[in-house]
């Protein structure tokens, strides 16, 4: 398709000609500080169900009302610009988040350390990479392919920026409106309701979660176990505000197919293994105590999360392959871009992008770094893999997002694609062991990511493209925004794993099991509250194999005897301390799934008939035309995580019902109706209950290990004296704050029966 800087048509609400305040310090501050707190509450996410929504509206209406509030204590007024640059650069952190959290606990779980080096070099290295590798392909995927490439996410964003314009902004699109008129009053009065709704969204978010779980005001994990003949069958809800407001924001469609892969585990396939093996007097691997012992979190840690696996990555697989179409054309549009290189009218404001000599300069460091930095044990292969993979996937993230949005986008069947293609090469080069895993897995790690935000940067530059941003500002704000959350992602990471880490006695897991400490060089010491208690150092041995105990990592005397297993906060199996605290863990499901692909290509040691179970259920869902990838996450997940979020599928369902009936909305069709569903005021809500309720559960996580004695003190009283945490009734008594923040999210989406 021939280059055309100005398709016949289409005018940008801001003229190229006009001159406007736009990458200011003010605007790419606030972006930065957005995107790192919404790119901590997207890793939150990602650690507890595999997925994040996207951040681009809520931090646009954010930025438009702080500024708003800036003006009001006499700073200038800003403009459409700054808010997109703004926009841009908050957005960063999200896409990053999904990308470091799908990958880099995948080598905690493979039993080494989990270095603040290694995953903050990853995710500035990715997710500049991925930036870098979309910028040629601007012209092709923005431009020539306006019409044909929608990118939902982004034109919903421009439309908000629109609806919120500044006069000097108005003034410059040829608008004039009088604040005192109709129309101005009108735009007014929606932006604050705007603002109003997501800042209290947001504290809604932070007040419930502080009451549940610092207070202990009542469970945040409902529960009710069933007998025969579902014998160990459960079903449950965590009744949290970031879940129900996820369910709400991807729709009813997608939740309701992942709690039904949760009703499959939980109802069908927990049961059914404990009925079959209920007799069975040995232990039948991969599980270590016989199946009569267990009980259904046992059954689901030694044989669902296997099956889960295999689904999950032949659903991600398919996904990937239907999209093969997609990939050949945007491979074959994103060359078409390269070899414009710098072509069009860049006279023109609106079409001056980073230069091309810098983007292919600054892919070559990037690609010099991954191949010299120790902490990524690279080798020249695994870089090369990175280039054609990362160019790969960026294009075809770029072109998908345009055709089907981010939420949609098989992000995490490309990792899987990458991981299963470069354990193959590694395998036939005979490099198997743990040194090759964290390359392997590093090079999977940085393809995502750089496939993840250069999804990202597309939206954006759509936005920038429909209101005249400067596409090279923008560029230069999501750079500045993608290094400043990889920086801070690192160490919450680190964090929430530490804060969930459970020291287990050996004499409950590996009673008398010994090793030769001579053979131990590293050296650790307990971490959080536990440490307290016992100040030694001991050495560490990161155990392979079942033999004797679980594999893992331990904490070893002097003389060689096993005294602690470490189970880590992401992925492990202890949720109780000894003395009786509990603490949360993070399923992290998709760095399961990386970690298995490592461990069963290069190793071989995975339980393979369970995960060909799994690849069955994707295939029959398949057949039957059902969202295979999202009803696998659902069959990983457990039953608590997915119920919460069909619940918010319901909300949104019963909210676009009611309002698609009202006389404004009555022409619109299908993909109008889900566009105005997509920025509507329950969204909002939606994603400030997200926001608020995700960072009140990292800081809670954090600082459990400083308050321990409140903590304690809280627990006993609730305990003892509060009806809705403990007793016969608690678990109906905890709906009812529950109920409440569901059906305020049902009231504010209701739209008014009179809107013009």
């Amino acid at each position: 398709m021939p280059f055309d800087s100005k398709p016949a048509g289409f005018k940008p609400y801001i003229p190229a000609s006009a001159q406007l305040p736009e990458m200011t310090p003010r605007a790419l501050i606030m972006g930065v500080i957005l995107g790192m707190i919404f790119g901590a509450s997207s890793l939150y996410l990602v650690l507890k169900v595999g997925l994040t929504v996207s951040a681009s509206i809520p931090v646009a209406v954010i930025a438009i009302t702080l500024f708003g509030m800036a003006k009001k204590l006499g700073a200038r007024e800003s403009t459409i610009l700054e808010n997109s640059v703004a926009q841009t650069a908050g957005s960063a952190g999200e896409s990053l988040a999904f990308g470091l959290g799908v990958t880099m606990p995948a080598i905690m779980i493979l039993g080494f350390d989990l270095e603040i080096s290694r995953v903050m070099l990853v995710g500035v290295l990715g997710g500049l990479l991925g930036i870098l590798m979309m910028i040629p392909l601007r012209r092709t995927l923005i431009v020539d392919q306006h019409r044909e490439l929608k990118y939902p996410e982004g034109t919903a964003c421009a439309e908000v920026l629109k609806a919120a314009a500044t006069d000097v902004s108005r003034e410059a699109a040829g608008e004039v409106r009088d604040a005192a008129s109709a129309e101005g009053s009108d735009a007014i009065k929606t932006a604050k309701r705007r603002a109003m709704l997501i800042f209290g969204g947001f504290g809604i978010g932070i007040l419930y979660k502080t009451l549940s779980v610092s207070f202990k005001g009542w469970r945040d994990t409902i529960n009710f176990e069933f007998g025969a003949p579902l014998k160990t069958g459960s079903i449950g809800a965590e009744v949290s505000p970031e879940l129900v407001g996820v369910g709400y924001i991807i729709g009813p469609r997608i939740a309701y197919t992942m709690a039904a892969g949760g009703v499959l585990a939980s109802l069908l396939l927990v049961p059914m293994i404990k009925f079959f093996g209920e007799l069975a007097s040995a232990p039948l691997a991969p599980a270590t105590i016989p199946i009569r012992d267990m009980t259904g979190d046992d059954i689901r840690a030694s044989y669902i999360l296997y099956i889960g696996a295999g689904a999950v990555a032949a659903g991600g697989l398919i996904s990937l392959a239907r999209s093969l179409p997609t990939i050949w054309n945007g491979l074959r549009g994103g060359l078409a871009g390269v070899r414009q290189g710098s072509k069009g009218d860049v006279s023109l404001r609106t079409d001056r992008d980073i230069p091309m000599k810098w983007v292919v300069i600054g892919c070559l460091a990037i690609i010099a770094i991954i191949s010299l930095a120790a902490p990524l044990h690279m080798n020249v292969l695994g870089a090369v893999l990175i280039l054609v993979f990362g160019f790969l996937f960026a294009t075809v993230s770029s072109r998908l997002t345009g055709e089907i949005g981010s939420s949609s986008n098989p992000i995490s069947g490309m990792a899987v694609a990458t991981l299963l293609f470069t354990c193959l090469i590694f395998l036939v080069m005979g490099w198997t062991g743990g040194q090759y895993y964290v390359t392997a897995l590093s090079v999977g790690a940085i393809v995502c990511i750089a496939a993840s935000n250069a999804g990202t940067t597309s939206q954006d530059l759509k936005t920038g493209y429909l209101v005249g941003s400067t596409p090279r500002m923008q560029q230069y704000a999501i750079l500045c925004g993608a290094f400043a959350s990889a920086l801070i992602l690192g160490p919450i990471l680190l964090k929430l794993n530490e804060a969930g880490t459970v020291y287990v006695p050996a004499a409950q897991v590996a009673p008398g099991l010994t090793v030769d400490a001579a053979t131990l060089t590293d050296t650790a010491q307990l971490q959080g509250p536990q440490a307290k208690d016992d100040p030694n150092t001991y050495k560490v041995w990161h155990k392979t194999d079942t033999v004797g105990g679980p594999a893992g990592k331990y904490f070893v005397d002097a003389a060689g005897k096993v005294v602690y297993l470490v189970d880590p906060g992401i992925n492990g199996h202890h949720n109780t301390r000894p003395d009786g605290t509990e603490v949360k863990k993070y399923d992290a499901p998709k760095a399961v799934l990386m970690s298995y692909i490592i461990k069963g290509i290069l190793d071989q040691e995975l339980p393979w008939t369970l995960v060909l179970f799994g690849v069955m259920i994707a295939i029959v869902l398949k057949m039957a035309g059902i969202a295979s990838l999202a009803f696998s996450v659902g069959v990983y997940l457990p039953l608590v995580a997915t119920l919460p979020i069909a619940i918010g599928g319901t909300v949104r369902w019963l909210a676009d019902r009611r309002n698609n009936k009202l006389p404004h909305n009555a022409h619109f069709n299908d993909e109008e109706r889900q566009a105005a569903g997509d920025r509507s005021a329950g969204v909002l809500l939606a994603s400030g209950y997200i926001a608020g309720g995700a960072l009140a559960g990292i800081i809670i996580a954090i600082t459990a290990g400083v308050f321990t004695d409140f903590d304690a003190a809280v627990g006993a009283w609730a305990q003892a004296s509060n009806p809705f945490f403990a007793g016969a009734s608690a678990n109906w008594l905890s709906m009812i704050p529950y109920g409440a923040i569901v059906l305020l999210l049902y009231w504010v989406a209701r739209e008014k029966t009179g809107k013009a």
